[in-house]
């Protein structure tokens, strides 16, 4: 396992700690979960939109970048393969994010070929260095270069949390998956929460 590997694993763990910590106790111990918020950015389209254009949708948000070698592509296939297997009336619901963390590399054109690769309904997002990071620390999202690409030019890995996200049609923190879930679980668990 290369380094990078690992130390993602690692952040992956206390992301997902962090996350229940903040299910469990919420702010103020109230079981409001800070996790979302808003944000202004791009879509592979060139579309302006903001995380109020998502409102009265249920979102999936997955937080990565194109040139991932591993984890991304995995991360959005099992998503894919989930919403595949819910009937039209959920899917309709639902509007799966993915939300660049490599603004630098991660063009609107290179998101518009990229998403093409999987669910039809996923929208890619970008923006500037600002709007990134603004956005990943709305949802906890870590993310860095990777400490064994420091100094490559254009071609580097970034470490990150490797988290999916499911918010209301409020824009509201429901729970969470990762790239590790079983598109059962997430199949099962998204007919639970939007209907049969």
């Amino acid at each position: 396992m290369r380094l990078y590997q690992s130390v993602l694993i690692g952040i992956t763990i206390i992301i997902i700690g962090v996350v229940t910590a903040y299910v469990l106790y919420g702010q103020n111990g109230k079981g409001v979960t800070a996790i979302g918020g808003q944000f202004q950015l791009t879509d592979h389209t060139g579309q302006e939109r903001t995380s109020e254009s998502f409102k009265g949708q249920y979102t999936l948000v997955y937080f990565g970048y194109t040139f991932c070698p591993d984890v991304c592509p995995t991360g959005l296939q099992v998503m894919t393969q989930a919403i595949d297997q819910l009937n039209d009336k959920i899917q309709n619901k639902i509007t799966p994010l993915f939300i660049t963390i490599d603004p630098e590399r991660d063009t609107v054109e290179q998101l518009n070929a990229y998403v093409s690769n999987f669910h039809p309904r996923l929208i890619g997002l970008t923006g500037t260095d600002d709007q990134i990071a603004r956005a990943a620390r709305a949802f906890r999202v870590y993310y860095s270069q990777s400490t064994e690409d420091e100094g490559a030019s254009n071609d580097y890995l970034l470490d990150h949390s490797s988290i999916i996200y499911l918010m209301d049609s409020a824009g509201t923190y429901i729970t969470h998956f990762t790239h590790t879930t079983t598109v059962s679980k997430i199949v099962a668990t998204l007919k639970d929460k939007l209907g049969p």
